[in-house]
């Protein structure tokens, strides 16, 4: 996970728009926001991401 996507992550959670953990709501919003490179993000890479959420932490 590179910088600009985990601040994409952090945008979507902070407006409070979504349960983080529902990813296809998270991935809807992303591209609503024009935050491509986080929808495919979460197209190829759903653990890592809900690795981030549940922990803060990049692996």
């Amino acid at each position: 996970m590179n910088e600009k996507i985990k601040e994409q992550i952090l945008s979507i959670r902070e407006c409070g728009v979504t349960n983080m953990f529902d990813v296809n709501r998270v991935q809807y919003e992303a591209n609503e926001r024009g935050f491509y490179e986080l929808v495919v993000y979460l197209t190829e890479h759903k653990a890592e991401y809900v690795h981030f959420i549940l922990t803060g932490k990049v692996e």
